[in-house]
């Protein structure tokens, strides 16, 4: 495969990594596209436990914000690993229970990890929107 078309593959698995975790936080976050908003994530996550909100404040913010740094390339990598940590605390804490396959198991998590494995090992790729902190 040329060095051109590696960066086309990175760019693609950006934009639907991105997308899907910009999507999924603003379900989290801002109750928008039917999602439960901030509070009905935090009172989910104590029906399975977790009552440190802390942890259900940072995993919608890992979302949105990972997925925007994985979308446009900045700091894709950092978003990509904030991504992966929600992803593992998905299977560990949800889906790992009922198996590999949908509608309850680990396969779609366990793939959206996968991909952010792929950025974190390559990288953004030369497809990213331009950032200059320079003067």
């Amino acid at each position: 495969m040329s060095f051109r078309n590696q960066n086309m593959v990175l760019l693609l698995v950006r934009v639907v990594l991105g997308t899907t975790f910009i999507l999924h936080g603003s379900q989290k976050l801002f109750g928008v596209l039917s999602g439960p908003g901030i509070d009905g994530w935090l009172e989910y996550l104590t029906s399975l436990g977790v009552t440190h909100h802390v942890l259900g404040y940072a995993a919608a913010a890992f979302e949105f914000f990972g997925g925007l740094m994985v979308l446009t390339g900045i700091g894709a990598e950092l978003g990509a690993a904030a991504i992966l940590i929600t992803m593992v605390g998905a299977i560990y804490l949800v889906h790992g229970a009922h198996g590999y396959f949908l509608p309850n198991g680990m396969e779609y998590a366990l793939n959206l990890g996968l991909l952010c494995v792929a950025i974190i090992c390559g990288g953004a790729g030369t497809y990213t929107l331009p950032v200059s902190f320079k003067k």
